[in-house]
Formats: structure tokens, sequence, C-alpha cells
């Protein structure tokens, strides 16, 4: 039967793997017990339970005072006459003592973006609200920015929690609203600089072109120079939005066919007029909870994303509905859309430590976040502002290779040059894993295959190169050959997806 309806699943399905299915996707997966106890549920209350997260309570909120934000900040005017001076007289020592001062700054800049790279990583390895990080994370990568540009790490910090606090609010009202308002947004796309003599087009265009249409739909040069016009005087003071009414050309603009003295707000509310709007943003929010395979590209998923589109506009572009019957949906948990989606190594990297839970998962956080950097994804630091590109673009011959020695890593504290958890007494218990499901070997393996790779089924080559690793143990369940199982699964292509 062909699922393209919205409608809510059968209640009777819903099971521990649909249950588990859920955790991934809708955050960072979770441990069999997590998964047993979400199906026990039922669908509505899980899904309630997994969207509504603003009911559970975070043991560790975000504070705006966690980082210091004096870092890089705007000369005063007393230090704005010494340099000034300075460079009048030709006072090289005090110029030179102006820069050393300012070096110093970038590095402690430097120095605190990677203590937040740490802490969102971390926070995403232990909240008890995953959709919420799960979801910041796509706003990370679709309104993308990168610290290399913006050279200000609180800035970052700043738009970093406005993606947190409105990560399931109003697409137009909060979101789009908001990012033309975002300090990080606007020095990354150069609005600082967009004035009424010289209008900068960066913000406009990309507004239209990845944030909101899409390339070329529905859109004209005309309506980027025009757009931009708009979006004249919007710029930062220090960490804060400021409107510049003398930078801003309050002339009549020419959008989308439309005539008006239009601003910048009145430029999003013309963008909202545009028909490709809802399904843009829902065919990008599909790829990255649904299915992002090229077999995902169905006349199936075109009938419910159109489904979510137009319930999208109904509901003036609130999220939560929108999400909520996406999780609920028979679509969602259709056999085709399991195991469809190639984990990006964020989602390996807190997936794995998420539910295989190895020791020191604090201390790892450095060498984790390295690793996902090396696999392609590093936070706060996306490619460009077109964000990362995900599906099949994360796996290559290198990317594998990093990613099988990080799962490798967190089941054994194995890395070039350092000693295994082993030698610092503190083993990974895989032990704790198969409770219940232990003396025999088969049962373990096929225990072991469902918890990780999600599968009702499983490929009979997989299942008997286990076997024959168990007979060369002897056939022994103890810590070390459930480590050596989980170390060979880790590997299997079929763990790359979720």
């Amino acid at each position: 039967m062909t699922l393209s309806s919205v409608k809510p699943l059968d209640p009777k399905e819903f099971d521990e793997r649909k249950a588990q299915h859920l955790l991934q996707r809708a955050g960072f997966g979770g441990t069999t017990k997590q998964a047993v106890a979400l199906s026990k549920l039922g669908l509505e209350k899980a899904v309630e339970y997994i969207v509504e997260y603003n009911n559970i309570t975070d043991p560790e909120p975000v504070l705006l005072d966690a980082y210091d934000k004096d870092i890089i900040r705007p000369l005063t005017a007393a230090e704005r006459k010494v340099a000034l001076k300075a460079r009048q007289d030709k006072d090289e020592d005090t110029v030179d003592k102006l820069r050393k001062e300012r070096q110093r700054r970038q590095r402690e800049d430097r120095k605190q973006i990677s203590e937040m790279e740490l802490w969102w990583l971390q926070r995403m390895v232990s909240t008890p609200r995953p959709l919420e990080e799960k979801l910041t994370l796509f706003w990370h990568g679709h309104f993308a920015t990168g610290y290399r540009t913006i050279e200000d790490s609180y800035q970052m910090y700043l738009q970093n929690n406005f993606f947190r606090k409105n990560a399931m609010g109003n697409f137009k009202e909060d979101l789009v609203r908001g990012i033309i308002h975002d300090p990080a947004m606007i020095k990354y796309l150069n609005n600082h600089q967009n004035r009424k003599q010289a209008p900068n087009e960066n913000l406009a265009r990309e507004l239209m072109e990845l944030f909101t249409l899409g390339e070329g739909e529905g859109y004209d040069e005309d309506d980027i120079k025009e757009g931009a016009r708009c979006l004249t005087g919007y710029t930062v003071e220090d960490h804060d939005f400021t409107f510049n009414s003398r930078n801003h050309d309050t002339g009549q603009k020419r959008i989308f066919g439309r005539s008006g003295y239009y601003d910048g707000d009145d430029f999003v509310d013309l963008i909202f007029t545009r028909p490709n709007v809802a399904k843009f943003i829902v065919n990008k929010l599909y790829r990255y909870f649904v299915n992002d395979l090229p077999h995902g590209k169905t006349a199936d998923s075109k009938k419910f994303t159109i489904s979510i589109s137009n319930l999208l506009k109904r509901k003036n572009w609130e999220l939560k509905p929108i999400l909520k019957t996406i999780f609920l949906s028979e679509h969602f948990y259709d056999d085709s859309n399991m195991q469809a989606i190639i984990k990006s190594p964020v989602q390996l990297i807190v997936q794995a430590t998420r539910s295989l839970n190895p020791p020191q998962r604090r201390k790892m956080v450095q060498t984790l976040a390295v690793s996902a950097d090396l696999m392609g994804q590093r936070l706060f630091a996306p490619p460009s502002v077109k964000g990362w590109d995900g599906g099949r673009m994360w796996i290559n011959t290198s990317t594998m290779f990093m990613r099988q020695n990080t799962l490798l890593y967190l089941l054994t504290g194995q890395r070039p040059g350092s000693a295994s958890w082993e030698a610092d007494n503190n083993q990974f218990n895989g032990m704790a894993l198969v409770e219940g499901n232990t003396r025999d070997p088969k049962d373990a393996i096929t225990f072991l295959l469902t918890a990780l790779l999600n599968q009702d089924k499983h490929d009979r080559d997989r299942v008997a190169s286990l076997e024959n690793y168990m007979k060369t143990q002897n056939n022994t369940i103890n810590n070390e050959t459930v480590t050596g199982l989980l170390t060979l699964i880790t590997a299997m292509p079929e763990y790359q997806l979720c």
C-alpha cells in the first residue's frame, strides 16, 4: 500500500523499532530501554513527549552570561582617540602595542569559540530534550553563518541561542524575520555595509535563494536589488541589531510586481506571498527528518510534502503542528523511510555516545569535536552560506576511515598515541547493553544487530561474519567479546544510516 497520506500510523503498529526510529530522527537515538519505554507510551503520547520538550526541565539551562561578551568589543571613545593620535603621530610603539592587544583578544576569542563548540556537542550528548538540539542544528545549517567570517564568538553564541529559542516557533515571524535582525547574519553577509548610497545585495539574495524560496524560484535580479534597498540601514552595534535610519533608502521599491515604501520587515512579508516558500522549507525538513536518499524522491514523497506544505500555510507558518504531523504519520514510519538518512558526523557521534554510553563521556568531547571536523562537520563553521550539503556528500574513503576510527575510540578509548580505557581502569561496559540477552551467542548477535541497526531482518552474510567471530572466541559472552561484536557492527555500512 502506498503511504502518501499524512494520516497517523495505526497505534497498534507503534512498536520498539518504530520508537527507536522516532528517537533517532527526532533526536540522536537512544538505548534499547529508552525505545521500549517510549513504545509503551503509545504513538500519540510518545510524539507529545518528544515534541513538547519545553515541559521537560533543562538540567543545564543556557545562560547568556556563560561566556565573555567583551573579548571582541568596540573601542571606547578614549581608545579610538589614542589609536588615531598614534597613527597621526607615527607612534610605532603605541601602534604596535595596540596591534598586539587586538591579536591577544583575537586569540582569546578563538579559544572561546572552541569552548562553545565543546559545550554544544556535550549538550547534544546529555540533553533530555534532544529534538531541541536537533532543530537548533538544522537551523544552524539552514541559516548558515561561520565564525571565521564573523570573528566574534559571542555573536555566534547569541545566534545559537536564537535558533534554540525559536527552534519550533513560527517560521516566518520568529525565524525569518528574526534572522534579518541577527547580528551574526548581518555581519556574515555584510549587511552592515548595506547603505542607500551603495546597496549590498548579499542578505537580500540569500534570504530568497537559500532561506525561503530556493534558487531562481519566484524572483529575479531586480527583486534582489530592490530587496537590498529594503535592508539598507539594518546593521549591528556591538552585539545588538540597530537600524540606522540615515543609511536606509526611504524611496519607493518595486518587488514581485508590487510597489511601496518598503523596509526589511515589509520585504519578509512580500516574500511570504510567494507560492514556493512552504514547499521549499518543507522539502528541507523532509530531507532532514524523513528521507535524504535518492530513492526518497518518489511520487509518494511528493504527495506527502505537498500535504505538509499546505498544512504549514494553513497553520500560518507554525512549525510545531508540522513536526507533530510528520512524526505521527504513516509515511514517516514506512519501511522505505527507515534507515534512509545518512548520519551526519554530529549525528553519528552523538547517537553513538547516547546509545553506547562509553565511559568518560565528558572527557571525550574534545576528541569527538576534532573527529566531527575531520569528517566534514565542525560546529559554528559551516563551509559556506549554503550550509552542509549532507546526504551522500558525508561519505568518501577518507571520512569512512575516520568514522570507523571514531567508533573504535568510543568503544575502546584507543587512538594514535594513547592508551585504551582498560589502562585507565575505566573499561567500556558492553555487557550493560546485552543484559538479559547474554547466554546464547546467536541471541546476543541478533539483539545487538537489532539495537544498533534498527532492522527487523538481518543480512545472512552479516550474521555469519559475527558468528564466525564468536567461534574464534569460543562462543563466550563477556565484556571483551561483546565489545568486539559492537566494533564489527559499528563498522558496517548499515550503521552509517538512521
